[in-house]
């Protein structure tokens, strides 16, 4: 058994802090309750070594939609919300979102609302999830709107994994080249080249150049130069936080040749559109909805775009007049968006405009990895090929240095 710490409010309002042994967390709440006690917080106390992969661990988005249906379906079939997440909490496997579950749950009981105790935890809720779980509230259709924010969580991940994986492959073999190149050149030529050296004679030039790039990359130089590698990627994706990156890398992003620029501001586009008439269905106000959708977008040129349209809102004007302004928005989303406002089917448009956009993304990403995968054995061949080729030349004279 475990040594738990708890905070409870008995039946005369007054709160008690003490210790408690029990199984789990549920177990030690389930005993407090009998007790009388309304439960306000209960944790572990920290045994033996404690886990320094902690603070790394995350909810995955995956295990945040399978909870997020599964609390709809229970919301539907008329389970109170405390009873509701007391299940949820039994059942998840991820520790992080069980703690979080958990903690939600006291604060529900404590009189916070859903939406509020949800926003004590942001590393796990975004803001989009929070304000649609507080429009649903208010509407009354919570049940309703988790399913459409699951939805939504699922539309996102997919989007997300397409673009990646545009981005991802290149990446990926172009390292795995670099990687075992260096590692050819490191421990296999040095071999070669003191055989060489044994032999005697005149190496070919390209035997020499690669000996020579060898001897670079073993010597102190070529340390120093692995080290400034490392530490020039881990500078770059520091700067990307940071405001000043954000805005010139979300330009750069745009503009990187070979489709993959295009694939980005497709899903940017197809972003978007499925988080506003995901807000905007909930029944969240259109200048707050901009406002999320902005923060949503994950590229700092869409993110102003949506705010200076959010403040052109404010002085009356409909939302297609200023998107059509930026030049980061296509003409045919501004188009349907102004034909959705006319009729009034906003929401509807842009579910269309965001279904085309990812269908787009789809088959931009298939044509690039058509493109990539040939381009990439050409590399990864000739980078590996060209080793193997500068070492086994001087085979050929091998046995005239023999003589």
């Amino acid at each position: 058994m475990s040594v738990f710490t708890y905070r409870a409010r008995d039946r005369r309002g007054q709160v008690h802090e003490d210790t408690i042994e029990g199984n789990d967390v549920a177990t030690v709440a389930a005993t407090l309750r009998s007790e009388g006690l309304l439960v306000i917080d209960v944790k572990e106390q920290n045994v033996g070594q404690k886990d320094i992969l902690e603070p790394f661990k995350t909810v995955k988005l995956g295990d945040l939609v399978v909870f997020t249906r599964q609390f709809a379906t229970m919301i539907n079939a008329g389970l109170p919300i405390v009873r509701a997440l007391r299940a949820l909490t039994d059942q998840t496997q991820n520790k992080k979102l069980r703690d979080a579950l958990d903690a939600i749950r006291s604060d529900v009981e404590s009189g916070y609302s859903l939406s509020e105790a949800m926003a004590r935890h942001p590393e796990i809720f975004s803001k989009l999830y929070i304000e649609m779980v507080r429009a649903g509230e208010v509407g009354g259709v919570l049940d309703t709107v988790l399913l459409r924010v699951a939805t939504q969580l699922e539309k996102d991940q997919e989007l997300r994994r397409k673009v990646k994986s545009a981005m991802t492959y290149p990446t990926v073999v172009l390292i795995l080249a670099l990687v075992t190149g260096a590692a050819m050149l490191i421990f296999i030529v040095p071999i070669f080249a003191r055989m060489f050296t044994d032999l005697g004679g005149v190496l070919p030039l390209p035997t020499r150049i690669a000996i020579g790039i060898s001897d670079l990359l073993t010597s102190i130089f070529g340390i120093i130069f692995g080290l400034a590698a490392i530490g020039g990627v881990v500078f770059f994706l520091r700067w990307i936080k940071t405001e000043n990156g954000r805005k010139v890398w979300g330009r750069i992003v745009l503009k990187i040749p070979a489709k993959i620029g295009d694939i980005v501001q497709k899903g940017a586009m197809a972003r978007f559109a499925r988080t506003l008439s995901s807000l905007g269905s909930a029944g969240v106000p259109i200048l707050q909805a901009l406002e999320i959708t902005a923060n949503a977008s994950g590229n700092y040129v869409i993110e102003s775009a949506l705010l200076r349209s959010r403040d052109a809102i404010k002085e009356g004007r409909p939302l297609y007049l200023p998107l059509e302004e930026e030049p980061v928005f296509p003409t045919m989303v501004t188009r349907m968006l102004a034909v959705g406002e006319e009729t009034g089917e906003t929401e509807e448009m842009l579910e269309k405009i965001a279904d085309f956009y990812e269908s787009e993304v789809d088959a931009s990403v298939k044509a690039l990895t058509s493109i990539i995968e040939p381009l990439m054995i050409v590399v990864v061949g000739g980078i590996v090929g060209g080793i193997i080729i500068a070492m086994y030349l001087p085979m050929f004279k091998i046995f005239e240095l023999i003589e």
